[in-house]
């Protein structure tokens, strides 16, 4: 048993990039065996072409920057039928309105750039809890973000109230290991979360580097990984899921 694979698009200034330990300023045009192109319409090919993998997670860093959200990408992407979970900077309704509006299927919602639970529980409440990703964004296993609005706010705390708010999606996400092959080093949180909360859809991402982590999530009770590197390196391969 092997946890689901998604690939992941890093969309910065118009290109596919690579991420490297969440040190977004160091981020460059992707190298990868899958494409020769950058742009993210062809990169997500690539991923269907090699992969048959159409549920895709765009990470679009400038929206978490704080610039506008790349809506035309997200139109594109859809109208070559993918699926898509946006990462977009989402900080309250608002923002999250502007991403619905484009019809993507997820919108993720990271703790890095949400402005507290209440704002996390307003979106389940009008947009569903198929519908919102809850991004457990952390760094060196320490959470990102505003975080004096939460109750306990260490990573086991947020997650438990998180779903408190209606959360049945969750991505465990450790910056520092993003690129990094090195594993994701949230097994264990994910686990305990699996444990506390066994209807909660648990996606992992960060450093994944071959099949044989895809089968050690899947046993921590994770249902779904994110990943790039190991794609456009070729250390994953479809035989691996």
């Amino acid at each position: 048993m092997t946890a689901c694979v998604i690939p992941v698009l890093d969309l910065k200034e118009g290109i596919v990039v690579r991420g490297i330990a969440g040190r977004r300023d160091q981020y460059r045009p992707i190298d990868s065996r899958l494409s020769p192109s950058t742009l993210p319409g062809t990169v997500a090919d690539a991923f269907r072409e090699h992969f048959g993998l159409t549920h895709l997670y765009l990470a679009d860093l400038d929206a978490i920057a704080g610039r506008p959200p790349a809506l035309m990408v997200y139109r594109e992407l859809r109208s070559r039928g993918f699926r898509l979970w946006v990462d977009a900077g989402v900080r309250a309704l608002k923002d999250a309105l502007l991403v619905a509006d484009e019809g993507v299927e997820g919108i993720v919602i990271g703790l890095e750039t949400l402005h507290g639970p209440r704002a996390l529980a307003e979106m389940v409440h009008r947009f569903g809890t198929q519908r919102i990703v809850f991004s457990l964004d952390l760094k060196e296993g320490q959470p990102l973000g505003v975080l004096d609005m939460w109750q306990q706010p260490d990573a086991d705390g947020i997650a438990n109230e998180a779903v408190v708010c209606g959360v049945r999606q969750m991505i465990v996400l450790d910056l520092a290991h993003v690129g990094m092959d090195g594993g994701t080093g949230t097994e264990s949180l994910c686990q305990r979360l699996a444990t506390t909360h066994p209807d909660l859809e648990i996606v992992a991402g960060g450093g994944v580097r071959d099949g044989a982590d895809l089968r050690r999530l899947a046993e921590h009770g994770v249902h779904a990984v994110l990943v790039a590197s190991a794609l456009h390196d070729g250390r994953l391969s479809r035989a691996d899921f």
